[in-house]
């Protein structure tokens, strides 16, 4: 139901997670949309909203939906909010978080400088998944184990990217759950407006057709 009629290719979708076609406005514009109309109560939409926000510094690339809905799940918020929340994290922002988490999380280990630059840890991570596919084939005989590279890669850009996201993920959490909830509050409060004044337009009409048909029934 919700397939287009013509998928993406690869390139195409590529290019819309860099730059969306209809740009990065009308892309804000309609999660902020999707997430005003979710059934929901305002504290539970905007606390699911801040799971996925958190989750956007962690380096679980990939993962994010599923570590979002967990811990929304786990604190009670709402799981789909908490997956709308995760775009917060995309192309255009991830550098910036992830400069952030890796660099904070680096000095957190008493390592040197802020770390690698964005370019860099995109490979890292790029050669991680192909170490631990060639590790995954080896234990059938079908490839070189590389436990080493990815022991490496765990140590030095992992966990101190994770562990250093914690805190800038928590911080911009709060923030977006404090700034979520009074919008979504104010739009479900008009809306029931308009659903209630809609109601009553809707009474009042059948009120005075019933009122028409019985002077018509009376006068025959």
């Amino acid at each position: 139901m919700f397939k287009r009629r013509k998928p993406l290719s690869f390139w195409r979708k590529l290019r819309e997670g860099v730059y969306p076609r209809r740009g990065w406005r009308r892309a804000i514009e309609y999660v902020g949309h999707r997430l005003k109309r979710l059934p929901d109560t305002p504290h539970k939409i905007s606390l699911g909203f801040a799971c996925g926000v958190f989750v956007s510094f962690s380096p679980l690339f990939g993962l994010h939906f599923l570590y979002a809905a967990l811990i929304a799940w786990m604190i009670r918020g709402n799981i789909l909010a908490a997956m709308i929340g995760t775009f917060v994290g995309n192309p255009v922002t991830f550098p910036v978080f992830g400069a952030i988490s890796l660099g904070l999380g680096r000095r957190m280990f008493g390592m040197s400088g802020s770390g690698p630059d964005q370019a860099t840890v995109q490979q890292a991570f790029t050669g991680a998944l192909s170490d631990l596919w060639e590790s995954f084939l080896s234990i059938f005989g079908l490839g070189h184990a590389s436990w080493g590279r990815l022991g490496t890669f765990w140590s030095d850009v992992f966990v101190p990217y994770f562990v250093g996201g914690l805190l800038p993920g928590l911080i911009a959490a709060v923030i977006f759950y404090f700034l979520t909830r009074p919008l979504v509050a104010a739009y479900q409060a008009r809306r029931r407006s308009r659903l209630l004044h809609k109601a009553q337009e809707r009474l009042a009409r059948q009120k005075a057709e019933h009122a028409a048909r019985r002077l018509a029934n009376e006068g025959r």
